[in-house]
């Protein structure tokens, strides 16, 4: 019997400096897209965890892609949430 945990991740604000150039739908589209694979995939090791914040998260990528941006954006988020210390 497969058991399957409920993981809700709310974001009340995400300010990126410095990406003036990226285009925020498609950022935010690739950036849901890929934690809700990372979630689905792999979960996170903080079961019933709550964090106002996560902080300590490595750089981001220098690019103007908002696909490339939004992926690297969700892995470092999916990291800080497994490690589970804000």
């Amino acid at each position: 019997m497969d058991v399957t945990e409920d993981i809700r991740v709310e974001i009340g604000e995400l300010v990126l400096v410095g990406f003036s150039q990226v285009k925020t739908d498609l950022l935010v589209r690739a950036f849901e897209t890929e934690l809700t694979r990372l979630l689905r995939e792999s979960g996170i090791a903080s079961r019933g965890l709550e964090l106002d914040f996560v902080s300590g998260l490595p750089p981001l990528p220098r690019t103007t892609s908002a696909r490339r941006l939004g992926e690297a954006l969700a892995w470092s988020v999916h990291k800080g949430l497994s490690r589970g210390t804000p």
